[in-house]
């Protein structure tokens, strides 16, 4: 999976969470605990860059 396409999923996971009356209490669980690994992926990724933004700037 890209950033992106977890930010998209992200973003698709918002929406469903914000109706919760929609769905039952385990799919909202579900869908919170995706959106939470997607969230440490995206963050890992974003991490990774800096560090990498900071050694390109270093040298």
């Amino acid at each position: 999976m890209t950033y992106d396409e977890a930010v998209a999923r992200i973003e698709v996971l918002t929406k469903e969470l914000a109706s919760v009356g929609a769905m039952g209490m385990d799919t909202y669980k579900q869908k919170a605990q995706e959106a939470q690994k997607l969230i440490a992926f995206c963050r890992s990724q974003l991490t990774g860059l800096e560090q990498e933004l900071e050694s390109v700037l270093k040298s």
